[in-house]
């Protein structure tokens, strides 16, 4: 098994995250995505994926992309621990837990949007926060009712055990910070960011644990 990814990309962080739940190891190749006008463009990496995109996970003779495609495969092919309930309408709540962030909140936010918004749209630092928060501000909100409300919220988004929704949820908070973001409007996803922050294979696969983290 082998995993193209970035230390700082959360769609990466999220496989890492799976993969460490369930045991899995595998050869990682670094792809840094802003040095020398990003290895996700050039010619050797774009053959791998046209989508240039982190991350990637081959095993075998399959090459996988999309994050949340890679989750669902390694989730069938490695059923345990179990990432999804066994009820098909608490895996349908789970799956939109972490749709949520990785379809409504991630993608404004991801690097390639950012680079266009400054390089091409010419916006200023001011408006690219702006829009950065608006866009996190916004999915969080509804991610919070959601948890708040819900009661099969416990330790984690789902139970008390983590489920694909955390491995989405983990990183997305990351970068929220990242960008300077904070939690306070939030509770029950600090609260949840808390306990997964103590778990063994969310401290390996976070950013700053990686072999390329800078």
């Amino acid at each position: 098994m082998e995993l193209y990814t970035y230390f700082r990309s959360s769609a990466s962080y999220r496989v890492r995250i799976a993969m460490r739940l369930k045991g899995l190891t595998g050869e990682q190749h670094f792809v840094h995505l802003t040095r020398d006008g990003g290895a996700q463009h050039k010619p050797e990496f774009a053959q791998l994926n046209p989508e240039e995109l982190v991350p990637v996970l081959r095993d075998g003779d399959a090459t996988l992309t999309q994050s949340l495609a890679i989750l669902e495969y390694l989730e069938a092919e490695h059923p345990t621990p179990a990432l999804l309930p066994a009820d098909e309408a608490d895996k349908a709540w789970v799956r939109a837990l972490a749709l949520q962030v990785a379809c409504e909140i991630h993608p404004l936010n991801n690097l390639r949007v950012l680079q266009y918004l400054e390089r091409t749209l010419g916006v200023t630092a001011a408006q690219k926060q702006a829009w950065i928060a608006h866009w996190i501000t916004l999915g969080f909100s509804a991610l919070e009712v959601h948890l708040a409300k819900d009661a099969r919220t416990g330790l984690c988004c789902f139970g008390d055990a983590p489920t694909l929704a955390d491995c989405c949820l983990a990183p997305q908070i990351f970068n929220a910070r990242r960008f300077g973001i904070t939690l306070d409007s939030y509770p029950t996803l600090a609260r949840i960011d808390a306990h997964l922050a103590t778990l063994e294979a969310f401290q390996k696969a976070a950013p700053g644990a990686q072999p390329d983290a800078e």
